[in-house]
């Protein structure tokens, strides 16, 4: 029984070995993930962002036991940041779920971002149909920490839950519009600390200075390490979802999802043609003109 098969049977360890497949594009990759994206397409995808240090980690265990106490399978992809100067990650997210590791029926997978800006790895989306095509129910995708830039996460899942907590320092750092807008739903994390209400009306108070939503992105507040306001988040999580299946909107979300796959595959594939030019030495001839160079580049690539 090859690797797809094998997977597509519940074998967790060929689960493993076909997300290292993908994370690396060993010679195969390509093949298998064509054929497991037939497989997929079931399970719901909830991506867990905000600032470094809001807990999300704690919040994403909470859920993801929720969950599997409800009988659901459960995939976690937990990015963590990779060293400029090493080029090495900690993956502390999968030393921080260990308790959860030892479950069946959950799979988590830590993964450096490898240099990729956007709070996320490179090989997040090609996990994320593995695990689709696993059978996982729910995939939990938990970010680096979310910046100004760091905003992939709305175009990989279904429902983006924004973290957020009391006490960030600059108020206004916290709730710049184009962070606000990436979630569907908010949650106040370390509601027992000082100020926590505050920044509950604070972050109310600008979801409503926006009045034409489709869905208003419901706020709750949690205290991720005793389990506090978890029931609540999982409600506001499950009024999103059925919002995307009535409205069609999960589809259409998928649709344009899909178009920035093709659009990543294709740029991959670009850039690692353009490599192999670089390779050739031409960085060793007298670079006059890079605009001169990069139209002869584009010729020579598009050719092809």
């Amino acid at each position: 029984m090859d690797l797809v098969d094998r997977l597509l049977s519940g074998d967790k360890v060929a689960c493993s070995r076909m997300i290292t497949l993908v994370e690396n594009e060993k010679p195969g990759h390509a093949e298998a993930m064509t054929e497991l994206f037939r497989h997929g397409g079931k399970a719901h995808i909830i991506g867990i962002t905000g600032p470094p240090g809001a807990g999300k980690s704690t919040l994403t265990d909470k859920l993801a036991k929720y969950m599997l106490d409800k009988g659901y399978k459960v995939g976690i992809i937990a990015i963590d940041p990779t060293s400029p100067f090493t080029k090495g990650a900690i993956l502390g997210d999968r030393i921080r779920m260990n308790e959860l590791s030892v479950n069946p029926n959950v799979f988590i997978r830590s993964m450096g971002t490898r240099g990729s800006l956007g709070g996320l790895s490179k090989a997040t989306s090609g996990a994320i149909t593995v695990l689709d095509a696993y059978g996982c129910d729910y995939i939990f995708v938990e970010t680096v920490g979310v910046g100004q830039s760091e905003v992939d996460i709305v175009k990989t899942a279904d429902t983006t839950l924004m973290v957020m907590v009391p006490g960030l320092g600059d108020d206004i750092q916290a709730i710049k519009a184009g962070v606000m807008e990436i979630g569907d739903v908010f949650v106040i994390n370390k509601a027992d600390k000082d100020g926590a209400k505050r920044t509950y009306r604070e972050i109310d108070s600008m979801i409503d200075f926006r009045k034409d939503w489709e869905f208003r992105p419901p706020v709750s507040m949690a205290v991720a390490e005793t389990g506090e306001g978890v029931e609540d988040l999982i409600q506001n999580l499950q009024l999103h979802r059925e919002f995307l299946e009535k409205t069609d909107a999960k589809t259409a979300k998928r649709q344009e999802r899909m178009v920035l796959l093709i659009k990543e595959l294709v740029h991959n594939k670009l850039e690692k043609i353009l490599d192999k030019e670089f390779e050739k030495g031409i960085l060793q001839e007298e670079l006059e003109n890079p605009y001169e160079k990069a139209d002869q580049l584009n010729k020579n690539i598009f050719v092809k």
